[in-house]
């Protein structure tokens, strides 16, 4: 059985909200299946999604947009961290990739994640709450 994504999953991978996604989907830029009023995408739905030229654009702009507004903020009233990770992956170890953090980031309340899916590539960044980030990388190096 396929493992399906959200369009909650996708906005929360790529950055781009559940309206801009919407167009896309308007647009048939990106593509999915909706069923009970769900929209549901495959792995390859995002992978074609994210390969667009002009998507990919987009989320090099939102993915820039989390590291400099973290460097940009010098009034953080709490311990912060932004990590990024750079991982060589097939199409198979980048969908558990998502499905990894996807999980994790229901568990934290004050951490942002973004992720880019290319080939042989999947980037990461996390920027939040200090303790939320350690943890997420505790068990990601634990698995």
């Amino acid at each position: 059985m396929d493992k399906y994504y959200t369009l909650n999953d996708l906005a929360m991978m790529s950055g781009f909200t559940t309206r801009t996604l919407s167009t896309y989907l308007t647009t048939n830029i990106l593509h999915g299946q909706k069923e009970d009023g769900t929209w549901k995408f495959t792995e390859k739905d995002i992978y074609d999604f994210f390969a667009d030229p002009y998507v990919k654009e987009g989320l090099r702009i939102k993915n820039s947009a989390v590291v400099f507004d973290f460097l940009a903020d010098n009034a953080k009233k709490t311990k912060r961290t932004c990590v990024i990770l750079d991982i060589p992956a097939s199409r198979e170890e980048n969908r558990e990739l998502s499905d990894f953090f996807c999980g994790q980031m229901e568990k934290v309340s004050d951490t942002q994640f973004k992720l880019d899916w290319d080939n042989g590539h999947c980037r990461v960044i996390l920027s939040g709450a200090e303790d939320q980030i350690a943890q997420i990388m505790k068990e990601y190096y634990s698995r």
